[in-house]
């Protein structure tokens, strides 16, 4: 059975991450979680500029509100996709779960890795902390780290990349 404490620790990450229903089942216990996020209204904003390919929405389409906030948008990803097609030869360490990102075993030692070094497939390269229990991730593949995706202490969600490896 789960402790009031570890319950809220779940609570807390679920509400800080992109997850809408959780479900936890252990020795009979059941916890269902679900959340309703207000914030699933505004990513439904850019749907009503995909009319504008037509001639006769465009003109109202300029002269609303809403038409400036979501050019810079539509530039926004872009720009995100292009280093996706890049890193298409590139292996993603990804995270195994929800929880809190760190680079070091301890606040002021030093980084498991960063962007120019060599792993091997045991190498940790960060710690995943989920529920007060500090997770090693290891690089799985052999290479050099190209990028770090994830900032120290950020919040991380199931399958997040966390770094980018090239592989040898």
């Amino acid at each position: 059975m789960l402790k009031i404490q570890e319950i809220r620790e779940i609570i807390k990450l679920i509400d800080q991450s992109n997850i809408d229903e959780f479900t936890y089942e252990n020795e009979g216990a059941k916890i269902k979680l679900k959340k309703h996020d207000v914030q699933t209204v505004v990513n439904a904003q850019p749907v009503a500029v995909a009319p504008q390919t037509a001639p006769a929405a465009q003109p109202q389409a300029q002269a609303a509100a809403p038409a400036p906030q979501a050019a810079p948008q539509e530039e926004a990803k872009p720009t995100a996709e292009a280093p996706k097609q890049d890193d298409a030869n590139l292996h993603k360490i990804t995270s195994p779960m929800v929880g809190t990102f760190y680079s070091s075993p301890s606040p002021d030692a030093d980084v498991y890795v960063k962007t120019g070094d060599k792993v091997s497939e045991n190498s940790v390269v960060c710690i995943v902390e989920a529920m007060k229990l500090f997770n090693e991730i290891e690089a799985e593949v052999k290479g050099e780290i190209v990028e770090v995706l994830a900032e120290n202490g950020q919040l991380v969600e199931y399958g997040q990349p966390l770094f980018l490896v090239k592989t040898v």
